[in-house]
């Protein structure tokens, strides 16, 4: 498995593998940062002794016979030599070098002395690393045969065992320390962050244990707030197949509903075609089989077109709505002529490219149409129109025929509905068609009176850029 995708596969392991090394990190700086500390603690501690032994030669020394007197402190050397655990050194010279006493060898200060200001550093003495205390001072009055000021140098040397076995217990008692803490951390984080996952858990299993037919919203009443975004993700994935769940129950009800009549209604005349000697009665029975099969093809393409429109997802393409609008009149004007209705076509004379879904839009546009000229009457006028801005697509269908009363008006566009007064054969799923349509494309369907209150206006508004 690829780290990323091993990271993503559960988020305990991606904060526990990031969030420990970076703790393991933290103790490493942590270790330095006390080696540095018990180091400092260790030389500032060690070098107020080694100035104290600097101080004690210093007291001792006399320039009153003329020369360099020093009358060292042995019981105080013997005794800081055994607090240091190691050998202790020590040098008192003039600055000049031509008096000195005690170990000439010792190595010189790295930077110039300041008078009674001590300095101290590290070194090698006889081949061995060593730390010197330093300091320097006036001589009052100077040797003989001095003229002007005269500086004697004191130095105390020692070897760091002592030293560094107490830089070692400071260092090794921070890391105990430090790695108790880190431990203590990680177990207490690794807890924490197992106890804030209960949720996640506990959710999981929630959905989990659902029936497939459960499609009731997720309770969100005990959900801490990171997890609020992901149940309401849930509750909206659940609403969605709840209402595709609708409206496939509610195809397969309409469906039952519409294709039962028909197909009775067939298997009758079928029974009546079979007992019939006479052939012009005969003729008769299978001319309103073909009609019926006409009435009830056409019924299961609205359905089906019903049921793209619902749960199909969208599909555009480029279109020219005005190659389209001639398409149609083509296909619908036999039909109109031969219920003897005025077809005609108001479109600009140029194209008017917009982006749907071909199938969709005709099948729509063709249900408006059919409409039109079945309702209209003989003798009425349906009118198709194109009109177009920057932004929408207009495409309506007018008649001058009966029209619908007002209050069935707010009714159109209902599924299965038909008006009161409708005396020609149907399914009520042709405004119902469009409607679905215009929405899917994010349009809308408008149903009103035609002009001068006569007849009916069927508007379908599109936008031109639909995305999908």
């Amino acid at each position: 498995m690829k780290p990323a995708r091993w990271l993503r596969a559960s988020i305990q392991r991606a904060l526990l593998v990031v969030l420990i090394p970076g703790m393991l990190l933290v103790f490493s700086a942590e270790l330095w940062l006390a080696w540095r500390t018990a180091s400092e603690a260790a030389d500032a501690a060690y070098d107020r002794s080694l100035l104290g032994a600097v101080k004690s030669i210093d007291s001792s020394i006399s320039t009153a016979s003329g020369g360099l007197g020093v009358e060292l402190p042995y019981r105080m050397l013997e005794f800081f030599e055994l607090t240091a655990q190691g050998k202790v050194y020590y040098r008192v010279a003039t600055e000049d070098g031509l008096v000195e006493i005690g170990s000439p060898e010792l190595p010189p200060p790295p930077e110039p002395l300041r008078t009674g200001v001590p300095q101290f550093f590290d070194g090698v003495y006889l081949g061995e690393a060593v730390r010197v205390g330093s300091y320097a001072r006036e001589l009052t009055p100077p040797l003989t045969g001095e003229a002007g000021p005269q500086r004697v140098v004191i130095q105390v040397a020692e070897t760091l065992e002592a030293r560094n076995e107490f830089r070692g217990r400071l260092v090794l008692q921070s890391v105990a320390r430090d790695f108790f803490l880190v431990v203590f951390a990680s177990a207490l984080f690794g807890l924490t962050v197992a106890w804030a996952m209960r949720p996640m858990a506990r959710l999981r299993q929630d959905v989990e244990a659902r029936s497939p037919q459960d499609l009731t919203p997720m309770n969100s009443d005990d959900v801490p707030a990171e997890l609020l975004p992901l149940v309401g993700a849930i509750n909206h994935h659940v609403a969605r197949n709840r209402e595709q769940s609708e409206q496939q129950r509610r195809f397969v009800d309409d469906a039952s509903h519409q294709l039962r009549t028909p197909l009775t209604t067939l298997a009758t005349q079928v029974a009546y075609a079979l007992r019939e000697d006479n052939p012009a009665q005969l003729r008769t029975v299978v001319e309103d089989i073909r009609l019926q099969l006409d009435e009830t093809i056409r019924q299961t393409n609205q359905m089906l077109a019903m049921a793209k429109a619902d749960s199909a997802p969208p599909a555009p393409e480029p279109l020219d709505a005005v190659v389209m609008a001639e398409d149609l009149m083509r296909r619908w004007w036999p039909v109109a002529r031969l219920h003897g209705v005025d077809l005609g076509l108001h479109a600009p004379m140029t194209r008017l490219p917009f982006r749907g879904e071909a199938a969709l839009l005709n099948e729509a546009l063709s249900n408006l149409l059919h409409n039109a000229i079945r309702h209209a009457g003989e003798g009425s006028h349906v009118t198709l129109a194109l009109a177009a801005d920057e932004a929408w697509l207009r495409v309506s269908v007018t008649d001058d025929g009966p029209g619908m009363p007002p209050e069935e008006l707010q009714r159109a566009g209902e599924r299965f509905f038909r008006g009161g007064g409708q005396q020609v054969p149907g399914s009520g799923l042709g405004l119902s068609i469009a409607r679905s349509v215009a929405q899917r494309h994010g349009g809308t369907l408008q149903v009103q009176p035609g002009p001068e209150g006569r007849g009916l206006c069927v508007a379908l508004t599109v936008p031109v850029d639909f995305k999908g």
